[in-house]
């Protein structure tokens, strides 16, 4: 077999592609602020639903809504019929369904039981006056334009306009609601991502293990604990508040004979860097590289130590 160069076709697929999203962006109208609002009010969860490959887009526009902020669930329309239609929740839950033709057979009785118990439904569809067309309460209409396919045939051109509008929908919504780094890192705890999300007060060395003394401490005990707990700092603090921070660098810079019987606070650097439990951790470490430094203390909302940081402590975590 001779060798043959697809580089071509695959970009000219691409393409077409790139070329149906730019057309669905310019064509959307106030269906889709409606499409956005039937969500917002509804008390219950958006059902996602569509069969062949735009039910398999239907499972990750569903995925992504849960893991942004906005409770929601695949249905399976074949299976819907045989006691999945439980799932929903009347009057309550949304329907999103994604159809090409609009005329999916399999989708008929999911539909039919929407409208009997007013489930709205938001329909994704290239013909409005198809089945699902008539019978949602909000249409999306997609681009009539060519599948990418050669044959003209299998799904490829549509189930891209579909995900992206999913996409859209659900990042839309994720602004509306006002869903913040914090809140994605409650719905992504594991993986990599976890760990880019992860703030400063799941790694912060905490109570018993935060080197602190006071001011008026001399050096020579000061040091014992600061050696003790191992962590290459020591926090001063004056009536429970941080007011400096004593590092290796410190001690080198005053290094000389009278540098043991010196009281903390003409050793120590004042006004330190410090974060909040809740800083992002991936920020934290940016900060620390940007000003070479490698611990920091981290404060409550009065000032107070809850916590140290160390550098290290970020780099292993994998959060940069």
């Amino acid at each position: 077999m001779t060798d043959i160069n697809h580089i071509p076709g695959a970009a000219s697929i691409i393409l077409q592609e790139a070329k149906a999203l730019e057309t669905l962006a310019k064509g959307l109208d106030d269906s889709f602020n409606q499409a956005v609002a039937a969500i917002l009010n509804a008390s219950g969860r958006v059902a996602v639903t569509g069969m062949g490959k735009s039910g398999h887009i239907a499972r990750k526009v569903a995925a992504t809504f849960a893991s942004t902020g906005t409770p929601a669930f695949f249905i399976h329309p074949s299976e819907a019929g045989h006691g999945d239609l439980g799932m929903l929740e009347v009057g309550r839950d949304v329907l999103l369904a994604f159809s090409n033709s609009g005329q999916t057979v399999e989708l008929t009785e999911l539909l039919q039981f929407c409208v009997r118990f007013s489930v709205k439904i938001i329909g994704v569809t290239k013909d409005p006056n198809s089945l699902l067309g008539h019978l949602s309460d909000v249409v999306f209409t997609l681009p009539t334009i060519s599948e990418a396919c050669p044959l003209g045939c299998a799904p490829t051109t549509s189930t891209t306009m579909m995900l992206a509008l999913g996409d859209a929908l659900a990042l839309s919504l994720l602004t509306a609601k006002g869903f913040t780094l914090e809140d994605f890192h409650q719905y992504h705890p594991g993986g990599k991502l976890g760990n880019r999300l992860m703030s400063v007060g799941d790694l912060m060395h905490i109570e018993e293990s935060m080197p602190l003394a006071s001011p008026d401490d001399i050096m020579n005990n000061a040091l014992f604990t600061m050696t003790g707990k191992r962590l290459g700092c020591l926090g001063i603090v004056e009536k429970g508040v941080l007011v400096g921070i004593i590092t290796d660098g410190d001690l080198r810079r005053h290094m000389g004979p009278d540098l043991m019987q010196s009281p903390c606070s003409e050793v120590m650097t004042k006004n330190p860097t410090s974060f909040t439990p809740g800083l992002m951790a991936a920020k934290a470490l940016a900060i620390m590289q940007s000003k070479s430094i490698s611990n920091a203390f981290v404060l409550d909302d009065g000032g107070r130590p809850v916590g140290v940081i160390h550098i290290h402590d970020l780099l292993a975590a994998g959060v940069g």
